[in-house]
């Protein structure tokens, strides 16, 4: 009986001391703070959508799933929502009281980005179409993809050729999704689908060693031997003509069979099954604001009406005898606006940018280091598709492209390249993004986060700019300035009208001819691009407005010690947001400015 008290007492002391320890290790342990915990999501959000979208991994310049593609089943597309939802709850499980102003933003923006992507998910429908007229529809997202896949070593052109492998897939789940939606009654317009055939078959009709998906292939990195090089040209080759260009006949002979014959004539929002409420919700996400499509309607009405005023002031100014119209067919027809060829395009618009580079310290008390090119959008866009911009990488191995339209030089006249130039590069998109890329001190997501209403709105603010930054000085150039803006006005009136207010397409040709005089080959691309991506149109006006209502309200604030410089460093150095966040930072700047002034005093 003693030696089982003996051994009682052994154990519990034993216990007490296994406690003792237990508990001394855990009060000795640094608790994680809620700013720590903040940016654990922020890192596994980073992680995890990299793995779930690989394709967004190699925009932004992580290669580490580029031998994948992205998962377009239903089990993808669940496991995406998924994802979601538990980034939600985690988010709404922190105490943002606790939390910096900055920390704050951060977790406000994802949060909205969660909201944002779980508000689509009961439409399944508009989630389905996918082809369509613009440059990133999935007829042109694996070309546009190739442009940017690095090919500098052999692994990476490894992962390059299992992509290639994977495609056939990516395209069958991509076919079976455009099935589901025309089963549940939607399918892009017929106008729509004719161009994607049109650019479906312009891909096609290359030869594999001649076709965009080859295009990696033909700037293999020098440090791969020749006679590796070699192997891996001709795998390419047989990759591109193997699994590439039959999976690309399948999704055209698709497109131009079933999905064709149950294509609508036309394809505004109102005309499909919970198509209002669809378009309600994309007005809401692209512009970050509440306002209504009437409202938004009547704001680009207004704006027309002002900007035609503009316009007919320039055509008074240089003493052209005519109307209007006629100034317009003459703009649109005199060989002194229009270049050669396609290189004198290239040649033209670097020669522009490079005139703006030395007066950007102007207006900006800070440049971006990231360097940008300017190079050819690929030809199966057509004459009539607009300049883009593709953004650097994060891991700086990649530089921003202004993405010009070589093939339309007939089309495009050079009184509208400068404006043109000021929107894509510097101080425009470029300048934004490479801004962004270098904010290490703010978490991914708003360095390279999706808000087009201040990307889409900083660009077209950009234009406005041109006179401070010595562009513009003859008037044919500010004609071209004026009649962009005109352009996006327009926009305004031509997004709601085709989407919420029953609007045809050729309704809609018609309205952007008349108010911009632009050639049909550009009207007529820009209005199946508002087709196709529904309320984007409307981000461009509405962000410069904003942007320029909070310039006007800070130089009236601030007076004398406003300084254009470090206001449009607020601008760009709070990364991507929604627009309201970007009116309290301008907000808190001004109060800020004003206490350091009282305190030099």
């Amino acid at each position: 009986m003693r030696r089982l008290r003996n051994r009682i007492t052994r154990v519990a002391s034993v216990a007490a001391l296994c406690t003792l320890v237990l508990v001394s290790a855990c009060a000795s342990a640094p608790q994680q703070t809620e700013a720590q915990r903040a940016h654990a999501i922020f890192d596994r959000y980073t992680a995890q959508i990299a793995e779930l979208q690989p394709e967004l991994a190699t925009y932004r310049g992580d290669h580490r799933y580029g031998d994948r593609l992205n998962d377009a089943s239903p089990a993808g597309e669940a496991r995406l929502f998924a994802f979601w939802r538990g980034l939600l709850a985690d988010l709404d499980r922190l105490d943002a009281t606790k939390l910096s102003r900055e920390d704050q933003v951060s977790v406000a923006v994802l949060r909205r980005r969660c909201l944002d992507m779980l508000a689509l998910e009961p439409y399944a429908g508009v989630r389905s179409m996918t082809v369509g007229a613009t440059s990133f529809a999935f007829q042109s997202a694996f070309a546009n993809l190739m442009r940017l896949v690095p090919v500098a070593t052999e692994a990476q052109v490894e992962q390059l050729l299992a992509r290639m492998a994977a495609y056939p897939t990516r395209v069958d789940q991509e076919i079976a999704s455009l099935r589901r939606g025309m089963a549940a009654g939607w399918v892009p317009s017929q106008a729509i689908l004719r161009e994607v055939l049109r650019q479906l078959d312009q891909q096609l009709a290359a030869t594999p060693e001649k076709s965009a998906y080859y295009e990696p292939f033909t700037r293999l990195g020098g440090a791969i031997p020749q006679a590796a090089q070699a192997s891996l040209r001709q795998r390419g080759a047989e990759r591109v003509a193997g699994d590439v260009l039959p999976a690309i006949r399948r999704l055209r002979n698709f497109v131009a069979g079933d999905y064709l014959a149950a294509a609508p004539p036309e394809g505004g929002m109102s005309r499909y099954p919970q198509g209002d409420a669809v378009y309600a919700l994309f007005v809401r996400q692209l512009t970050t604001t509440s306002m209504t499509p009437e409202e938004i309607h009547a704001l680009g009405l207004l704006h027309v009406e002002r900007l035609a005023r503009e316009l007919d002031a320039v055509r008074r100014e240089v003493k052209f005898a005519g109307d209007m119209n006629a100034f317009r067919r003459y703009l649109l027809s005199d060989p002194r606006f229009f270049l050669d060829g396609p290189e004198a395009v290239l040649v033209r618009y670097r020669d522009i940018t490079r005139r703006v580079d030395p007066e950007l310290p102007k207006l900006f008390a800070e440049l971006p280091r990231a360097p940008f090119g300017v190079r050819a959008l690929p030809e199966a866009l057509g004459p009539g598709a607009a300049a883009s911009y593709t953004g650097p990488s994060l891991d700086g191995t990649r530089p921003g492209w202004f993405n010009a339209n070589t093939v339309g030089y007939r089309v495009h006249p050079t009184w509208e390249m400068e404006s043109t130039a000021l929107h894509e590069a510097s101080p425009g998109h470029h300048l934004q993004s490479a801004r962004a890329v270098e904010l290490r001190n703010l978490p991914l997501h708003r360095r390279v986060g999706f808000y087009p209403a201040y990307s889409e709105g900083w660009a077209l603010y950009a234009e406005t700019l041109g006179p401070e930054l010595g562009m513009y000085k003859d008037a044919y150039s500010r004609y071209g300035y004026l009649n962009n803006q005109a352009w996006r006005a327009a926009r305004l009136v031509i997004d709601t009208g085709l989407h919420a207010k029953g609007w045809t397409r050729q309704q809609a040709i018609d309205y952007l001819r008349d108010v911009t005089g632009k050639s049909d080959d550009i009207v007529v691309s820009e209005v199946n691009r508002y087709i196709s991506w529904p309320a984007q149109a409307l981000t461009y006006m509405i962000g410069q407005l904003k942007i320029q209502e909070l310039r006007e309200r800070a130089a009236t604030a601030l007076g004398a010690k406003f300084d254009v410089r470090r206001f449009h460093m607020v601008l760009l150095d709070g990364g991507q947001l929604p627009l309201q966040i970007v009116e309290e930072n301008v907000d808190r700047w001004i109060v800020a400015e004003r206490s350091a002034a009282i305190a030099r005093r």
